[in-house]
């Protein structure tokens, strides 16, 4: 793939079919590990807009899942930590946004090259916990970035819960197996008219509503003693 990616990665132009090739790489990794994917969606996305994606982060499974799912190019903003890994690093720098969270600055050319990216189309995604949190904590405190973006721009927070991929793809070794991950869409959190003072509002909202449905699958599958490696059953809503 790199003599494609080398090209496609080369202006900004290419981005729409660069998310064509790599959709269709996460794919062939999810289905290939043998995962299948279940997904329900409360509003259906406009191919022609622009959306703040909000997945909660429980796994490496993640940013795979995200991808497969969405037609809408998504550029993500990441840690420019990861620049570091050999070969991934060298095209990632070139696809993301990376934000160094220790420098302000930093921080404030985010606004400046996602102005560039958000057109045509093209959305942003962002894991708000800005960390995968250990096994014990359902969903971690969320962060400002997110938010802040989605009312700079003007563009829908769009809440994702993936309710399987840390059970089905731990970071413990000896845990999880192929099975189904379920994906739930929730409708999006429009943020025309907001400003600046409502960012803790509008993350205390998202926050809210991604816990309350990741307890309740705590719940279910706890009192339906679901087994790790089990493919079939219904969403709990």
């Amino acid at each position: 793939m790199i003599p494609f990616l080398l090209i496609l990665t080369s202006k900004d132009a290419y981005y729409p079919t660069f998310w064509k090739m790599i959709r269709i790489w996460a794919k062939m990794l999810i289905y290939g590990m043998g995962f299948r994917l279940r997904v329900m969606a409360d509003e259906v996305l406009d191919r022609d807009k622009s959306y703040m994606f909000c997945p909660n982060h429980s796994s490496m499974m993640d940013p795979f899942v995200l991808i497969a799912l969405s037609k809408n190019p998504i550029v993500f903003v990441g840690k420019q930590e990861f620049v570091r890994i050999p070969i991934f690093g060298f095209f990632y720098k070139r696809v993301v946004i990376m934000v160094d969270r220790s420098n302000p600055e930093s921080r404030k050319n985010v606004y400046e090259r996602a102005k560039k990216k958000l057109q045509d189309g093209t959305s942003m995604a962002i894991f708000p916990e800005g960390l995968v949190p250990t096994e014990n904590i359902v969903l971690a405190p969320f962060r400002n970035g997110a938010f802040s973006l989605a009312i700079e721009f003007e563009i829908p927070i769009v809440p994702q819960i993936y309710y399987d991929c840390k059970r089905l793809f731990s970071w413990d070794f000896f845990k999880g197996g192929p099975g189904m991950f379920r994906v739930h869409q929730y409708k999006f959190i429009e943020t025309k008219g907001f400003t600046k003072e409502d960012i803790p509002t509008l993350k205390q909202q998202t926050f809210e509503l991604m816990e309350a449905a990741l307890l309740e699958n705590h719940k279910y599958m706890k009192d339906t003693n679901r087994p790790n490696n089990e493919r079939e059953f219904k969403l709990p809503i």
